[in-house]
């Protein structure tokens, strides 16, 4: 493997270890199979980095691999989610770089978003207030989001004059909430409340924020206790199926659905069915 190397314990079969992983730009640590990311600069609402960006796009393309980890909760440290990008050291040095450069760096930021929806844990956003920018698209290539009702959320290029379809913004909005609601956020760059994020299926529920964080935590040890192989086949059904017609999806449903049923965590929910028992999954 070549991401993150020096800090991650190797496996055959390419398989790798992340507990002992210890980020450089934000806060990471797994438990209970559970990993958890907090934006870690709360002075300034959890702004992002070229270094950050650059790492988080690294680790999510790591958890692929990851066996230890079977959900992912992402969130920011104090009273904010995530206000973007950095304005003095990101902003600021984007207004020097010529256009290979400029394409260099939308590239990275993009291929973020990538290795979010590729990585087959579910990744649980925990957002509280300031949630712009870059940060509304890191919440929005999310699985599940969780907002507060003070949260906002800003899908603001427009504010610095660039188009509002930043790191895939324009696909997945739309698929999320509708192509009027989110032709509005992203002319206006304006900020959609908790309660109309709510309301237009941005969030899946809000918290109170003393509550937000250890909700998502709750949802995503949920999750992990789960049948993670079964998930991870459904959340790569739900990324590929954007560009199938009904006839491909029920097809490739078909086969993935053959392959779910191969795994030990069928026979062991059938026979705990029989036995009337909780099953108890493994993820194999």
């Amino acid at each position: 493997m070549k991401y993150l190397p020096g800090q991650t314990h190797q496996l055959p079969g390419g398989r790798l270890h992340l507990t002992t992983y210890e980020a450089q730009h934000f806060y990471f640590e797994v438990a209970d199979t559970v990993a958890t990311i907090i934006l870690n600069r709360p002075e300034r609402k959890n702004p992002l980095t070229f270094e950050s960006y650059a790492e988080l796009r690294d680790l999510f393309r790591a958890l692929a691999y990851a066996d230890d980890v079977k959900a992912i909760v992402i969130s920011g440290a104090g009273e904010n989610f995530c206000s973007g990008g950095d304005v003095h050291e990101i902003i600021g040095p984007l207004t020097q770089l010529d256009m290979p450069g400029l394409l260099s760096f939308t590239r990275m930021t993009g291929d973020l978003v990538k290795a979010m929806r590729a990585c087959p844990q579910p990744i649980i956003a925990a957002i509280d207030g300031v949630c712009a920018g870059a940060g509304a698209i890191l919440a929005l290539s999310s699985d599940i989001r969780f907002g507060t009702a003070r949260s906002k959320t800003a899908f603001l290029f427009t504010r610095v004059g660039l188009a509002g379809c930043d790191m895939g913004a324009c696909s997945i909005l739309p698929r999320l909430i509708g192509q009027g609601r989110a032709s509005d956020l992203l002319y206006s760059g304006r900020s959609m409340s908790g309660e109309e994020g709510e309301r237009w299926g941005f969030f899946n529920r809000l918290s109170s924020p003393d509550d937000v964080l250890s909700d998502a935590r709750q949802y995503a040890k949920n999750l992990a206790e789960g049948p993670t192989f079964a998930h991870a086949m459904t959340k790569k059904m739900l990324q590929q199926e954007w560009n199938m017609g009904v006839d491909e999806a029920i097809e490739a449903e078909a086969q993935a659905q053959a392959i779910c049923m191969m795994t030990n965590d069928f026979h062991r929910a059938y026979h705990a069915f029989v036995a009337k028992k909780k099953p108890v999954f493994e993820g194999d």
